[in-house]
């Protein structure tokens, strides 16, 4: 890549090094008073992507099948959204699950010590693209004794809906996988949400988010590891939230521990 920002417009930008190393829109350059044309192109492209990935489709039938393949059965479930416009002028009612679901949900009460659900949420392209893949990382690595709910797939769906399929399903933990909302540089980052304990009434407070998960971002596989770890540990201790710290970089294999941090 060229330091140059725009040919014939003077010394390279000192920042246009890091260009190849973020998406991030920095180093973009000047043309008299407003950006290169490039830049401009750029930018409007990325908010017809981000519009785009807002207003997209979640491929329900794809995600099933693809956790089909896998061998993990599905339930579906919607939230009390009826349909995207709805979703997105209202938030409140994607928080909430509809009735029918509801009822088919309490048709398998549990006790689960997981359930996982995919989403759509601000970002179909999110979900269609990475759900199903990290959904099924997750569950292929979990202990064989682990009691795990039929994975979810959640329409119209905010974070907060993992509380009451997890109250239905009688699970320890619920994790969501939701797409995330679009920025001007990404347009298809999925998060993960995990709640020990979900009931309605849960906060920000009590969840663990994971997010930028995506292949030019934090990759699904290295997203697996760091996921399976927070199950573990919320699991082992009955935390998440702010009680749940992850450490999982910090934390060092006995093999690679200096003498002194041995215990003994």
């Amino acid at each position: 890549m060229s330091d140059e920002l725009e040919p014939g417009q003077g010394a390279p930008h000192p920042l246009a090094r890091l260009r190849r190393h973020t998406d991030a829109r920095i180093a973009l350059g000047r043309f008299g008073a407003g950006l290169p044309t490039a830049a401009h192109l750029d930018f409007a492209e990325a908010h017809a992507a981000a519009r785009d990935a807002v207003h997209a489709e979640f491929d329900v039938a794809g995600v099933e099948a693809a956790l089909a393949a896998s061998g993990h059965p599905t339930l579906r479930v919607a939230s009390q959204a009826p349909d995207r416009t709805t979703y997105l002028r209202r938030p409140d009612l994607g928080r909430l699950m509809a009735p029918e679901p509801a009822a088919l949900l309490r048709q398998a009460p549990g006790p689960h010590d997981l359930v996982l659900i995919v989403a759509d949420g601000l970002s179909a392209f999110a979900a269609n693209s990475y759900g199903a893949t990290v959904a099924a990382g997750i569950l292929d690595r979990l202990p064989d004794d682990w009691a795990v709910a039929p994975v979810v797939i959640a329409s119209h769906a905010r974070v907060a809906l993992s509380d009451p399929i997890g109250e239905a399903l009688g699970a320890r933990i619920a994790l969501m996988l939701v797409g995330e909302r679009p920025g001007l540089s990404v347009a298809d980052s999925l998060g993960a949400y995990l709640t020990f304990g979900p009931r309605p009434g849960r906060s920000d407070a009590d969840r663990n988010c994971v997010s930028n998960i995506r292949d030019r971002g934090f990759t699904p596989a290295a997203a697996v590891e760091k996921l399976v770890d927070l199950l573990w540990r919320s699991h082992a201790l009955g935390l998440s939230g702010v009680g749940l710290k992850d450490d999982s970089d910090d934390r060092l294999t006995d093999a690679a521990k200096p003498a002194n941090l041995l215990p003994g």
